[in-house]
C-alpha cells in the first residue's frame, strides 16, 4: 500500500456552552483524509482522522511537519514485514527530528494522522477497527460492546435547574445509566444545588453521577469541594486541579476517599508516568482518562497502557476522554473500562455512528470497516469534501 495524497482542513465544532475554565465559542478541529493506491469497488481506500474536542486545531503542525515527513519517506519505511501499512512505523517517521518534551499541540497533530492510518489499515483488511486492533495489539477477543456515560451538565446562558434535570432525563431516556456534569463554574452553594438536582433525577443514587472541574481548582478549593461532595458517594471527582499539578492531586487523594479521575490533558507516556508516580492515583478506585486522539494516537496510547500495567493498573481503570468513534473502538479492542459520550455535542465529529444504540449504558462499535466514520452521515459529507 502507498499513500498517494493527503488532504487536511479545519472545521468548527463550536458551542455557546462553557465549563469552569473555558467556553466553546471558538472551538475548532483538524480533519484529515489519507488517500491510498488500494482500490476497492472502483474507489480508493481513504483513511480519516480528526482531533478530539477541548483542543484547538493542529493543522499547521500537521501540514508543515508531519505530512511532509510521510510524503518524503520511502515506501518500505511505512510498511510491516508483510507489506501492509504499519501505523507504528509511520509514527516513527513523523517523529523524526522532534526533541523530547514539547507535547500538547504536536501530540494532537500526530494523533490525527495516527487515527487516519489506523482507519486505513483496518479498511485494507476489510474489518472494523476494534477487531484489527485486537488481532494486532490485543488478545484477539475484543469486547463486543462498551460502557459509555453521557457527559453534559455544562453552564449555558439562562440554563435553569429544571433545564439541567431535563437534560439528564434525556440522557437516561437515550439508554445511558451514568451521567456527568460540570462544576466549578459557580460558587459551592450553587454547584451543590445543581448536583442535588441531578441526583434527584438519578433516583437519589449519587454513584451514578460524575462531576468534572476541568482543572480549575487550587488545593484549598479542591479540598473544600471534596469535603462537601463526599457524602454523595459520586462515581468520580474529575480533573480537580491543573493536570500537571501532581502534588495537588496527591494531596486530594489523601483526603478524598471516593474515586478521582484525571488525565485527559496529559498527552504523552512521560506525563502519564509522572501522574502515576507522583499524583497519588489509586489503582483500586481511580480512573485514567488519557485521550488517544490527543496524545500521539493509538501508537503512544498502547505504550501508556503497558506502563500502567507495570504500575499495577488494570486497563479497566482507563476510560478515555473525547466521546468519539475512535476511542470506542480502542476501548472494545483493548478492554478498557469504557468510553465517554457527548450526546449531540461537538458535531459533526463527536459521537458514534448514526445507527448506534445505547442499551443499559453500553454501545457496540459497529461492523463498518475501519473506524466507521462513513456511518456518520453529516461528518462523512465534510470528510468527502476534503478529497472530492
Amino acid at each position: 500500500m502507498r499513500i498517494v495524497s493527503a488532504h487536511v482542513g479545519t472545521i468548527p465544532i463550536s458551542s455557546s456552552m462553557r465549563n469552569a475554565y473555558i467556553d466553546f465559542s471558538k472551538m475548532d478541529c483538524t480533519i484529515l483524509a489519507l488517500v491510498s493506491d488500494v482500490v476497492v469497488d472502483g474507489r480508493p481506500l481513504v483513511g480519516y482522522g480528526f482531533n478530539s474536542n477541548g483542543r484547538y486545531n493542529a493543522t499547521a503542525i500537521l501540514s508543515e511537519r508531519m505530512l511532509p515527513r510521510l510524503r518524503n519517506a520511502a515506501a518500505e519505511e511505512l510498511l510491516d514485514a508483510n507489506g501492509d501499512l504499519s501505523p507504528a512505523k509511520a509514527w516513527d517517521v513523523m517523529m523524526r527530528n522532534e526533541k523530547p518534551g514539547g507535547h500538547g499541540e504536536r501530540s494532537v497533530a500526530v494523533g490525527v494522522v495516527d487515527m487516519a492510518l489506523h482507519d486505513l489499515a483496518a479498511k485494507a483488511a476489510g474489518v472494523p477497527l476494534y477487531r484489527w486492533i485486537s488481532d494486532h495489539y490485543g488478545d484477539g477477543a475484543p469486547d463486543e460492546d462498551v460502557f459509555v456515560y453521557a457527559a453534559g451538565g455544562y453552564y449555558a446562558p439562562g440554563k435553569t435547574l429544571e433545564d439541567l434535570r431535563d437534560e439528564m432525563r434525556g440522557f437516561l431516556d437515550a439508554g445511558y445509566e451514568i451521567v456527568k456534569m460540570k462544576i466549578g463554574g459557580a460558587d459551592l452553594a450553587e454547584d451543590l444545588r445543581r448536583i442535588e438536582a441531578v441526583i434527584d433525577v438519578l433516583d437519589g443514587d449519587g454513584s451514578r453521577l460524575m462531576v468534572d472541574v476541568n482543572g480549575k481548582f487550587d488545593l484549598r478549593t479542591a479540598l473544600e469541594y471534596g469535603r462537601a461532595i463526599d457524602r454523595y458517594g459520586l462515581f468520580w471527582y474529575e480533573e480537580v486541579g491543573d493536570p500537571l499539578d501532581y502534588a495537588l492531586n496527591a494531596t486530594l487523594s489523601e483526603n478524598y476517599r471516593n474515586p478521582i479521575a484525571t488525565g485527559e490533558n496529559l498527552f504523552s507516556l512521560q506525563d502519564a508516568r509522572n501522574l502515576v508516580r507522583y499524583g497519588g492515583m489509586r489503582p483500586d478506585r481511580d480512573f485514567i482518562q488519557v485521550d488517544p486522539a490527543l496524545s500521539y494516537g493509538l501508537t503512544e496510547y498502547r505504550r501508556i497502557l503497558d506502563m500502567l500495567a507495570l504500575h499495577g493498573w488494570s486497563s479497566r481503570r482507563c476510560i478515555p476522554h473525547g466521546g468519539h468513534q475512535f476511542s470506542l473502538h480502542i476501548a472494545a479492542a483493548l478492554k478498557l473500562g469504557g468510553n465517554e459520550s457527548y450526546p449531540g455535542e461537538f458535531q459533526p465529529t463527536g459521537g458514534f455512528t448514526d445507527d448506534a444504540v445505547v442499551t443499559r449504558g453500553r454501545v457496540a462499535p459497529g461492523d463498518l470497516p475501519g473506524i466507521g466514520l462513513e456511518g456518520k452521515a453529516e461528518f462523512y459529507k465534510v470528510l468527502r469534501d476534503l478529497h472530492g
